[in-house]
């Protein structure tokens, strides 16, 4: 038995060096509630990941306290087998657009341009090099004619190119997106998948919290599934099942709307 629990661990520690993040033991509470509970997750390198599950299951809490922007009561997370403080400057995170004050004053290039904050420093001086590289980041989203606009006066599709630019500029090797399809129009969401698939035949990872089930199966390689605790993680041909749905939807889901989803067969 000693041999078996030996070998589970030093096979998880193999998966954990290959993983773009990992996720242990992780908790998150609010006002004494548990958001998350002990969830252990695997990102690999490479890879599209969808985080799916109800509202109120905890998914976008799961990415911001991987990230550290909300506290963790228990858990750690690493990065390419590091430990996630030394490994930040290869993440790039795109909020959820309704977190963002849009009403600040500002450019679409500038707010591109605080994706190179890193190599600007504190001093911001900007050069012609810098700001042709974000116009090629905001070619890449279809934004660069928006270049001079003020970025309250973008459509709310548009404002979330202009995000996603701004994680290119960061030239990360894992992106982290926050519901990035919510709201925006059939022409933005196209726009934000064909990068995000660009990112990740460039080697790159791609981790999304997401909430429309009919495009998991069309967008993303892998999926976590979680209401609270994980449900379910791997590859959308094993995991992204009628079963493992509805564990994770409570029965919230509907029989009817399981059959219209393009779900895997084998």
């Amino acid at each position: 038995m000693d041999a078996l629990v030996e070998h589970a661990a030093e096979k998880r520690e193999r998966v954990t060096e290959k993983a773009a993040l990992a996720v242990r033991g992780l908790t998150v509470s609010y006002a004494e509630k548990p958001a998350v509970f002990s969830v252990d997750a695997t990102f690999l390198t490479g890879r599209m990941t969808a985080i799916v599950g109800p509202n109120g299951a905890g998914k976008s809490t799961l990415l911001k306290a991987s990230l550290g922007i909300v506290p963790r009561v228990s858990g750690e997370v690493s990065a390419f087998g590091e430990p996630l403080g030394k490994a930040m400057a290869k993440i790039a995170y795109v909020p959820q657009r309704a977190s963002v004050d849009w009403d600040f004053p500002t450019r679409v290039v500038d707010v591109v341009l605080m994706g190179l904050y890193r190599e600007l420093g504190l001093l911001s001086l900007v050069r012609k090099e810098h700001r042709q590289f974000a116009s090629e980041c905001l070619e890449r989203v279809g934004m660069v004619d928006f270049a001079e606009r003020q970025i309250g006066q973008l459509s709310g599709g548009q404002q979330q190119r202009v995000f996603l630019a701004r994680a290119l500029a960061q030239k990360a090797e894992l992106y982290l997106l926050d519901e990035p399809f919510a709201g925006v129009d059939a022409a933005t969401e196209r726009a934000i998948i064909h990068v995000l698939k660009d990112l990740r035949a460039e080697g790159r990872t791609v981790v999304c919290v997401h909430h429309d089930l009919a495009t998991v199966a069309d967008y993303f390689d892998d999926v976590l599934l979680v209401n609270i605790r994980k449900m379910a993680e791997g590859p959308i041909l094993e995991t992204f099942t009628a079963e493992n749905l509805q564990m994770t939807y409570g029965g919230r889901l509907a029989a009817t709307h399981i059959d219209q989803l393009k779900l895997p067969t084998g």
